[in-house]
């Protein structure tokens, strides 16, 4: 008959148990994740038999707070302990003992420990970092454990690798944090005197020598402190007094002979003379308003008498008054009379040191124990709140600018425009600092969406306008579609108190939507000198930068394999360029839409193949004469006579360089490459002109020629989702291969 499943009545040890997993290899120490090894417990998480468990974590009450990790609880917390330790001397003849002292330092967040001992001047002993932080073993029995907070106290005694160390006292912050852990912690324990030490101290104190006349010798402390200057930020505040204010001055103390100097900042404009010094560098007497005593009077030495010449041998000499009768004491100032908040006397004017610098921080802290240099508030009285100005809304009338003048003073003022930009950005030769966009509307009306308009817009003054060429049989109106002005932007209120905002030049480029006074504006293409300022100012149109638009294509290196196979496929004649709207199709198909327009056209612009264009005579002649009709320049027959008076061998021909030189000196009307290109058409082979031919040619008075007329737009077939209708091309051929050697590293066949 089977037992009854009772307590005691079962001999199987696993009645109760539930856990009977195979514990894994990878354990939590610190909330930290780590690897167990041989400390892996057995079936269900129980120890082996044998197996001692080491303590995972550190050992702390558990609180009610957040649980933090313990490097995160306890970052820059560390427990201070003064401690001392007896070393035996190997050589007795003084004493038999050493008495070294140390701090314990303990760090709660890791429990790892630093002993380091502090230097003593002469003591003979290397002394420093003693142990390096890391965690330290009990000593035997218990070595497979570590020392916790619990094993320190003061008055007790730590082992650390075989030396004893004796906890005599610690610092404020560890006895607070020990008391919060429970720890009744011990009152201080006085500690010994090292021996050796008291020996030495009692042997230089008979060593003193005392003289009845004191050295005076300044040489140690001379080049000790030399080039070591103390310096404070002073306030004298002269206001109490008619016409005067308050003065910020700066005081150097030089620590080498005890001597100080005053200099005065002053502000712009104040209307002081710019004097170098307020203080010439002297030592300053604590009572200098009371006496100024002569040359001679204050001396370190009263001398009696002087002698010499009483023996052949003997030197001269001079006796000192051992009493110092007629001494003359006055007290100057010291750098220990020096600090923040500290009122001096110079010369009968109060002022007060408020603030110092670094090095005059680290020096009264090493010399002094300093540790407050909080700096003193010497602010004048804030004067009074200003009222918040508050302007009416804009009615309407005039522009906002000028009814916000009418508002700033009785008598009001136009308002000034920014007349150094207008200089900078007005035309000037053939800069004609007008940014011009091809455009459309963006509407849903079928009769203006042939409809191609100018968008103008002038960097000088930021104004806009848009202008319709004119189409015969159009339908509409062609024209100025907007006169020249600044144009807000969209969605701000009429009447407000702020100025408006208007369009800048950044927000214009290919393929951005712009509204214009309520028309909807598509940009769709831009002229020569628009696209080469944008390319040159890639800080406001990124777009237009060519390294960051290749690089988007450069994000597609993985189908660079498909992208050579097209490009090789629409250049059936292997001449290593296509033309530019197949160029498009392909890459636009290849970058998924990741290209923007603008992005686009700086792309194709740098590898565009350059079109050679040799225009011939009568072209260059019709183009000179039409320049100038324009500017009605008729001083032909002065030129001839200025060269017949260079001819000084009457030859009727000059060297070329000469005939450049006198058409600029006239101030002809022809750019640099027109004129370079007329001259190479009259240079004979010994680059020399015949200038009365080549100036009655270009007589247009005498010999005019068939006026030019404008050549036509070269128009290619350009995708609907790009323009919508036909458009000039910036390039009619692109280098592919190039374009594919920057891209994917295409090597040359």
């Amino acid at each position: 008959m089977p037992l009854p499943l009772l307590p005691g009545n079962s001999f199987n040890r696993n009645v109760g148990k539930e856990k009977f997993h195979k514990s894994q290899h990878w354990g939590f120490c610190n909330n930290v994740m780590m690897l167990v090894s041989e400390e892996k417990p057995g079936i269900g998480g129980e120890p082996l038999l044998g197996q001692k468990i080491k303590p995972k974590s550190t050992i702390y009450p558990q609180g009610d707070g957040s649980d933090l990790p313990s490097w995160v609880a306890f970052d820059k917390q560390v427990l201070s302990f003064d401690a001392y330790l007896e070393e035996e001397v190997p050589d007795k003849s003084q004493t038999k003992y050493r008495i070294r002292y140390y701090k314990i330092y303990y760090y709660p967040e890791d429990d790892t420990i630093q002993v380091n001992e502090p230097e003593v001047k002469n003591s003979g002993l290397p002394q420093g970092t003693s142990i390096r932080r890391h965690r330290i073993t009990l000593p035997p029995p218990d070595e497979d454990q570590f020392y916790t907070v619990y094993h320190f106290n003061v008055g007790t005694e730590v082992v650390f690798y075989g030396r004893i160390f004796k906890i005599y006292d610690c610092d404020t912050f560890t006895r607070n944090f020990l008391r919060k852990l429970g720890v009744k912690v011990n009152p201080p324990v006085q500690c010994p005197e090292d021996p050796y030490t008291k020996i030495r101290r009692e042997i230089l104190e008979h060593v003193e020598p005392l003289r009845p006349y004191e050295s005076f010798d300044t040489r140690k402390q001379f080049l000790q402190y030399h080039g070591k200057v103390l310096r404070f930020f002073c306030l004298w505040d002269d206001s109490v007094s008619m016409l005067g204010d308050r003065r910020e001055l700066i005081l150097h103390y030089f620590l080498c002979d005890d001597t100080i100097e005053i200099k005065e900042l002053l502000p712009d404009n104040s209307g002081r003379d710019p004097t170098k010094m307020f203080l010439r560098r002297s030592k300053l007497p604590k009572d200098g308003h009371t006496r100024v005593y002569q040359p001679g009077q204050i001396t370190d030495r009263t001398v009696l008498n002087l002698y010499g010449d009483l023996k052949r041998n003997q030197e001269d000499g001079y006796l000192l008054d051992k009493h110092k009768l007629g001494k003359v004491d006055q007290e100057f100032y010291k750098d220990c009379d020096l600090s923040l908040g500290v009122t001096i006397n110079v010369w009968g004017r109060k002022v007060l040191l408020y603030d110092c610098d670094e090095f005059t921080k680290s020096y009264y802290k090493s010399k002094y124990g300093i540790e407050n240099f909080t700096s003193v508030s010497c602010k004048p009285p804030s004067p009074p709140p200003k009222i918040e100005r508050k302007f009416p809304p804009y009615n309407g009338f005039g522009s906002e600018e000028d009814s916000l003048r009418n508002c700033l003073g009785l008598k009001p003022t136009p308002h000034r425009k920014n007349f150094k930009k207008f200089m900078e950005k007005d035309r000037y030769g053939l800069e004609s600092n007008i940014l011009r966009f091809f455009a459309k509307l963006d509407t849903e009306k079928y009769v203006d969406l042939d409809r191609i308009f100018v968008i103008s817009y002038y960097l000088a003054d930021d104004t806009i306008s848009v202008f319709e060429p004119i189409e015969n049989n159009s339908g509409v109106t062609g024209g100025m579609f907007l006169k020249r002005s600044r144009v807000k932007k969209p969605g701000q209120p009429v009447f407000k108190s702020e100025l408006s905002e208007y369009f800048k030049a950044e927000e214009f480029y290919i393929g951005v939507t712009v509204n214009v006074n309520g028309y909807v504006f598509h940009l769709l293409n831009a002229d020569e000198y628009t696209l080469k300022y944008m390319e040159q100012n890639v800080d406001k149109y990124p777009f237009s930068d060519f390294e960051r638009s290749l690089q988007k294509v450069k994000q597609e290196e993985s189908r660079s394999r498909e992208l050579k196979q097209v490009f090789r496929a629409a250049d059936c004649k292997h001449t290593k360029m296509v033309d530019y709207n197949t160029f498009r199709d392909i890459v636009m198909t290849f970058t998924h839409g990741n290209l923007s327009e603008q992005e686009f056209i700086t792309i194709a612009r740098h590898y565009r193949v350059p079109e050679e264009i040799c225009p011939d005579g009568d072209f260059l002649l019709g183009l000179a004469q039409e320049k100038f009709k324009k500017n009605f320049f008729e001083n032909f027959d002065r030129i001839i006579y200025a060269c017949g008076y260079e001819d000084r061998e009457k030859k009727n021909v000059l060297p070329t360089k000469d005939i450049k030189r006198l058409c600029k000196s006239f101030r002809l009307p022809l750019t640099d490459d027109l004129l370079e290109s007329l001259l190479s058409r009259f240079e004979n082979s010994e680059k020399q002109i015949d200038y009365k031919s080549f100036f009655s040619t270009l007589d247009w008075r005498k010999n005019p020629v068939p006026e030019l007329h404008a050549q036509e737009y070269l128009k290619q077939r350009c995708e609907d989702v790009w323009l919508g209708m036909p458009s000039p091309i910036p390039a009619k051929n692109i280098d592919y291969f190039t374009f594919l050697k920057d891209t994917v590293g295409l090597e040359e066949e």
